[in-house]
């Protein structure tokens, strides 16, 4: 099984979308994407790592996700020099190039702080 670069992916889903919408092949799909409510899918992933780390941090999340992303207050100071802002996570350094616990304190740290504050899911998705 081969997995999808997001490029590819992204030209799957426009091809759907001129499917489902009956839209002409030199036509944009943005405007139909839109309709949809489809994100293009590299939003899409980010979201669903913040929708994650998000889980990890209010302990609706299984262990292994939550044991991955280490919070930036754990750290020893000297560590943690440039880290001031609340909520944020220690970025590892990668071993794979799409680990999880690289990606998601990248993505997570770049969210407001009300954003990665708010305890809710269902308002944090909303947000």
């Amino acid at each position: 099984m081969t997995i999808m670069a997001p490029l590819q992916r992204q030209r799957v889903l426009n091809a759907a979308a001129r499917t489902v919408l009956d839209i002409q092949p030199g036509d944009h799909v943005t405007a139909a994407r839109r309709e949809l409510h489809w994100l293009p899918v590299i939003a899409s992933i980010k979201c669903k790592l913040c929708l994650l780390a998000h889980k990890a941090v209010v302990g609706h999340a299984s262990s292994y996700p939550a044991d991955l992303l280490m919070p930036v207050a754990e750290i020893p100071a000297r560590s943690a020099l440039r880290a001031s802002t609340h909520g944020d996570f220690a970025v590892r350094r990668p071993r794979l190039k799409i680990a999880f616990s690289v990606a998601a304190p990248k993505i997570w740290n770049q969210r407001p702080t009300e954003l990665k504050l708010c305890r809710s899911t269902a308002l944090f998705k909303r947000k």
